[in-house]
């Protein structure tokens, strides 16, 4: 992370190390943001359509809240653990299930005493479809916005937690489900089930051969991870534990990468990284390698399909590079070395124009990375010249002030190395694209679009001379008056007329 120092530009001094130290002041406001920017979703698991008389049960129990709503559910729960034959006991589970599939009949169980005893008895019997239809019934309760229902069901967390270890793939992942939108939900829930071992059963999960449970299991993790106190109490526990080795496995290119497991686990990773407790660690485990990879095979992926979910994993894997380039560990390890320059930078812009094409609103994901492969690295520099990349660059300034913004910041990184950088950069359609983004009515937008012609006006003096024969001064006349941009237009004006 760069340090905050105020400062504003003055016509004396604004050199090279002024501009750059004010470009990393936005960065890390912008990394910051990302980084509280979260994905919080609840999953649920229904494979089966309600026949005619489920219907007709959840209809009685709906239609009947107030009065009778309370003794409809008890009637289920009684015919459940008293029925003479397990199939009756299990058609009454399936008919309670059915009505808690509605947050009126949700808040009459949690309110009616002994219900979730009784339940958890249903859960822990001997009985196998008993179990199933009990684990379900605390699905749909676990899927509830209400965190007091989360809470309520509090008491069966331990059993989930214990079934983790089973044999049948099917429940374990049921189980999974449950378990992260509880977590999700309910401080009281994540408490109980830290001490108890949720990080070691999660970690027992992670060798399952089964890509069912390897999704759900990478859906819980990454809802434990969203915690606000996992950067304190659950990240270094899941660190110290073989997790991390598991899930840069499960994103390792080849026959064997599963797209729904490696989006779970790429958020996972994601979460980890934003909090910053050991990213150290994870470049020193091959994160960078094995990130690095997977996005030269993305990138080999969207030339070869018009598949929309790319996207899904695509947006993860750049955040976690983009964070990742911004550690001093990079360089001590010699990872940015390992994203192998020129093949990373082709596979950005093949993912860029498919943004372009398809998801424009991940292109500043995309640009985010390039911006941190190219801040510090002179020869991420040399790879988008040599490649040929400025022109496709410069198309995407229209989209929007966020991706112009972007665009702009990368081609400082660009001009900021010297003359041989800001002279390889000057022919072309550089000039005539700045004097557009000039006429701009966002702040940030000029303001970037100036600090790129200050450095080209610093290391490649001709610019100034044709800037002045296209009416450049005229362009910078419009923001004089400006408050944010004012020192940095009169001292661009003064070296214009100095010129």
């Amino acid at each position: 992370m760069w340090s905050r120092r105020q400062g504003r530009l003055r016509p004396t001094v604004c050199g090279v190390e002024e501009l750059r130290r004010r470009r990393r002041e936005q960065e890390a406001a912008l990394r910051k943001a990302r980084r509280e920017q979260q994905l919080v979703s609840k999953r649920l698991l229904r494979e089966d359509v309600p026949e005619e008389a489920g219907e007709g049960c959840v209809a009685a129990i709906l239609g009947e809240a107030e009065v009778r709503g309370q003794g409809k559910v008890q009637q289920f729960l009684r015919q459940a653990q008293r029925g003479t034959e397990e199939k009756e006991r299990e058609g009454a589970l399936v008919s309670l299930r059915r009505g808690l599939q509605h947050p009126e009949t949700q808040q009459t169980f949690i309110q009616l005493e002994g219900s979730m005893r009784t339940l958890v008895g249903l859960l822990t019997s001997n009985q196998a479809l008993l179990q199933l239809e009990a684990a379900r019934c605390l699905h749909e309760l676990s899927h509830s916005e209400h965190s007091t229902i989360a809470e309520a069901c509090l008491p069966a967390t331990s059993y989930l937690l214990t079934y983790l270890s089973g044999h049948s793939p099917d429940f374990i992942e049921l189980c999974l489900y449950t378990l992260g939108n509880l977590i999700v939900e309910s401080e009281a829930v994540r408490r109980q089930l830290l001490p108890q071992g949720i990080v070691p059963a999660l970690a027992a999960c992670i060798q399952s051969p089964h890509v069912a449970v390897l999704e759900a299991l990478g859906y819980a993790l990454s809802q434990l991870l969203q915690a606000k106190e996992a950067p304190e109490k659950i990240i270094p526990s899941i660190l110290a534990s073989t997790l991390p080795q598991h899930m840069l496995q499960m994103l390792q290119p080849g026959p064997k990468l599963n797209p729904g497991v490696a989006v779970e686990f790429a958020w996972c990773l994601h979460y980890i990284i934003c909090s910053q407790v050991s990213n150290p660690l994870l470049i020193g485990h091959g994160a960078l390698s094995t990130l690095g990879l997977l996005l030269l095979d993305l990138a080999g992926a969207v030339q070869r399909t018009e598949d929309a979910g790319l996207e899904l994993l695509a947006c993860p894997v750049l955040r976690c590079l983009s964070n990742l380039l911004t550690e001093a560990a990079v360089e001590t390890v010699g990872g940015q070395m390992q994203l192998r320059d020129e093949r990373v930078v082709a596979a950005l812009f093949i993912l860029l124009q498919f943004f372009f094409q398809k998801q424009p609103s991940l292109l500043p994901e995309g640009l985010w990375l390039l911006n941190n492969l190219t801040a510090n690295s002179p020869s991420f520099c040399t790879s988008l010249l040599s490649l040929d990349l400025i022109e496709p660059l410069l198309q995407l300034l229209p989209v929007s002030n966020v991706v112009s913004v972007m665009v702009l910041t990368v081609l400082c990184n660009v001009a900021e190395k010297g003359p041989a950088y800001c002279q390889r950069l000057w022919p072309g359609s550089l000039l005539p694209a700045l004097l557009h983004t000039l006429a701009f009515s966002d702040t940030e937008v000029v303001g970037q679009s100036l600090e790129l012609l200050h450095l080209l006006f610093l290391y490649q003096p001709e610019a100034v001379q044709v800037f002045l024969q296209q009416s450049g001064l005229q362009a910078l006349e419009r923001h004089q008056e400006e408050a944010q941009l004012q020192d940095r237009v009169y001292a661009l004006q003064q070296i214009a007329l100095q010129g």
